[in-house]
This record gives structure tokens, C-alpha cells and sequence, in this order.
């Protein structure tokens, strides 16, 4: 409910769309004084709510209450479809999309359909050529998250993906595949060749 002319007129704008409280720092604009000054502590890095369990600290009350759901185990949201839970709402409705097959985000430029917008964005970045995602390591930039952590696996030398029949790791699921591809075939040529 809202509770006075001024959180009133602040609420209206979001029907509106009117976004008169913008940020010095980088010009974005909100629709509310209390947006405006949420945002402003990510420039200033201030993060005023602590969790007492573990003393990770956060911009908001809304992203201190999230995170201490991961401390109690929390699992409020049940799929009804596989009865699998989430600790938000947000995370069991993008679930649901894979029983639905759903695919709300869609690119203007090609068609190509996604269940999630930080996907769809991505995707976008290979129409623009931009490559947000560098290395730390060697400036090898990317077009999109995923690439950048398998690519870092070539510095670190973690392997993640394991053949356990000829104990083998491998950097990415790919490399993976071809070797039990490989190793396949090998075995069935030899086993045939008797």
C-alpha cells in the first residue's frame, strides 16, 4: 500500500515508465528516489547488510534475506512438473520453461528464441561483434561467459570432465566426447577383428 503523495507519484512512474532520478556517476535512471540510492552504493561499494553466519556483506536487505536462504536450506518453491525446489520464485519459473519449452526472449536480428534474457543478451554480442568477457590472464576477449570459463581451464589446468574407464580428464566436454568417441571405435575394431 502506498503510504504518502510522494511514494504515490514515485510509484506511478512505474506505470509510466518516467525515470526522473538518474545517477550522477553513470547516468542511469529510476523510477524512485530509494532505487537511485540502492544503486548508488554499487559505485561506492557500501554494503551495510551483513549476514551474521558467514559475514558476506550486501547492497540490499532483499539481497542479504536471498543469500541467508542458502545458510537454512530454504527450498520454498516446488515444481509441480519433477517436484524439484528453488529458494526463489524467479529461478522456478525459469525452470519451468524446460518442461514448457518455452522461449520468451527472442532475438530481433535472427529469430533465434531463448528461455533466458542474460542469454538471449549474449547471443546478441555475436550479431554485434562485441566480446564483453576478457582474461585476466592473456586479454582474450569473448562474446559470451560460458566461453571465457572454459578458456581460462587452458590456464589453470583444471579438468573437469572425466573419461573414468581410462582415467582421463579432460578441459571441456567436447574433448571429452571425442575421446570416448575415439575409444569406442578402437574397441569395437578390435573386438571385431577376431
Amino acid at each position: 500500500m502506498v503510504r504518502n503523495l510522494m511514494n504515490l507519484t514515485q510509484h506511478q512512474n512505474i506505470h509510466t515508465g518516467e525515470k526522473p532520478f538518474e545517477c550522477k556517476e553513470c547516468g542511469k535512471a529510476f523510477c524512485s528516489g530509494y532505487q537511485l540510492t540502492r544503486h548508488q552504493m554499487f559505485h561506492t561499494g557500501e554494503k551495510p547488510y551483513e549476514c551474521k553466519e558467514c559475514e558476506k556483506a550486501f547492497c540490499s536487505g532483499y539481497q542479504l534475506t536471498r543469500h541467508q536462504m542458502f545458510h537454512t536450506g530454504e527450498k520454498p518453491y516446488e515444481c509441480k512438473e519433477c517436484e524439484k525446489a528453488f529458494n526463489w520464485r524467479s529461478s522456478l519459473v525459469q525452470h519451468e520453461r524446460i518442461h514448457t519449452g518455452e522461449k520468451p526472449y527472442e532475438c530481433k536480428e535472427c529469430g533465434k528464441a531463448f528461455s533466458r534474457s542474460y542469454q538471449l543478451a549474449q547471443h546478441q554480442n555475436i550479431h554485434t561483434g562485441e566480446k564483453p568477457f576478457e582474461c585476466k590472464e592473456c586479454g582474450k576477449a569473448f562474446s559470451c561467459g560460458y566461453q571465457l570459463s572454459v578458456h581460462q581451464r587452458l590456464h589453470t589446468g583444471e579438468k573437469i570432465y572425466e573419461c573414468k574407464e581410462f582415467e582421463k580428464t579432460f578441459t571441456h566436454g567436447m574433448f571429452k566426447s571425442h575421446h570416448s568417441y575415439v575409444m569406442d571405435n578402437l574397441l569395437d575394431i578390435s573386438i571385431n577383428s577376431y
